[in-house]
């Protein structure tokens, strides 16, 4: 498969990163031009929300021989850019057209009923209600009570403390999740907590050194463990942790596993997943079969859309921590457990 990169010519609508061709499947099904993909604030290389998106476009690409199309956000970018960005794709012929991200759900709304034969998925939004859109959310509550769980159970100070990236509903959720599991290991445990920035435009998900210094703070006030809901603005957290050695958890992708943070990795405890790369992937086969989805797909843990990775050995090592996190997803799952999203 051949890729070029190439650059959007509308003003304001950031850059694109790859485009490849591939008009139909091999089973004459699909008749797009292949999948458009939007990205979040932070974009790719974020080791994070951005990059889970991007695994499931490249393995549809891969296994579906189709062409796709993925575009970073520009700076101080407006409502009126990402119309504009999703409507280009449109107009290509892409399909489906994904936007990372809940400020997506404004263009996606806009955008989709102007054309009805294309699918649009939005990730963590479930607004958007019309017949060719896809609401693609995840129960980050639950994975988010299990990284506390973790952080809990493996603290020595009986502190630990939560980063979120940007002050808005979605991150309380993942606040909420993270107190209450950690709460329900030790009552009385400190936990610090901060959000750095009031809005996405102040660059909470998108500054590192925002996450570093924040880390930092929690760090001296006797934070052992730290989790972090905050995008790109993550791998600050990670470093100062890894720095101090204190333990980090990570959110939405593996950050155990990626490789920008392969030095930090020794100290990254876990990471809270949301299985958006499936989701993105299950969307693209719903539409590459000629059967596309629609409405609201959630994933929970008992889906498999949610979860809490275990691939660093001196977790696993942790086996009373490790056996505290497998009781609490279960306890969710068997509905024993209710989360918080507040």
């Amino acid at each position: 498969m051949t890729v070029a990169v190439i650059a959007l010519a509308a003003a304001g609508c950031g850059k694109s990163s790859s485009d490849s061709a591939g008009d139909t499947s091999s089973s004459g099904k699909y008749n797009g031009k292949g999948i458009g993909l939007a990205y979040d604030i932070g974009g790719k290389g974020d080791q994070s929300f951005n990059d889970a998106a991007y695994s499931g476009f490249q393995k549809a690409e891969k296994e579906f021989g189709i062409g796709g199309r993925d575009i970073e956000p520009a700076d101080n970018e407006t409502d009126a850019d990402k119309i504009q960005r999703l409507d280009e794709l449109a107009k290509a012929g892409y399909n489906p057209i994904i936007g990372v991200g809940f400020v997506y759900a404004p263009a996606v709304k806009e955008v989709a009923a102007k054309y009805p034969k294309i699918t649009f998925g939005v990730i963590d939004d479930n607004e958007v209600k019309a017949d060719n859109v896809v609401d693609m959310v995840f129960a980050a509550e639950q994975s988010s009570y299990l990284a506390g769980v973790a952080a809990a159970s493996a603290t020595k100070k009986d502190h630990i403390g939560f980063i979120g990236g940007v002050d808005v509903p979605l991150i309380h959720t993942f606040e909420a999740g993270f107190d209450q599991g950690a709460k329900s290991v030790n009552p009385k445990i400190k936990i610090e907590s901060q959000y750095l920035t009031q809005t996405a435009q102040e660059g909470g998900f998108s500054s590192p050194d925002k996450g570093k210094a924040a880390a930092q703070g929690q760090i001296d006030a006797g934070a052992d463990v730290i989790y972090h809901a905050a995008g790109l603005s993550g791998q600050g957290v990670i470093e100062a942790a890894a720095t101090a050695k204190v333990w980090a958890i990570g959110v939405d992708s593996d950050q155990y596993a990626q490789d920008a943070l392969a030095k930090y990795k020794d100290y990254i405890l876990g990471s809270a997943l949301k299985n958006v790369g499936g989701a993105v992937y299950d969307l693209v086969k719903s539409v590459h079969e000629g059967k596309p989805e629609a409405g609201v797909v959630n994933g929970t843990l008992k889906t498999g859309g949610v979860g809490f990775a275990d691939t660093n050995p001196k977790y696993k090592a942790m086996t009373k921590v490790v056996a505290a996190v497998d009781k609490a997803k279960q306890d969710i799952i068997d509905g024993k457990v209710t989360v918080n999203t507040k």
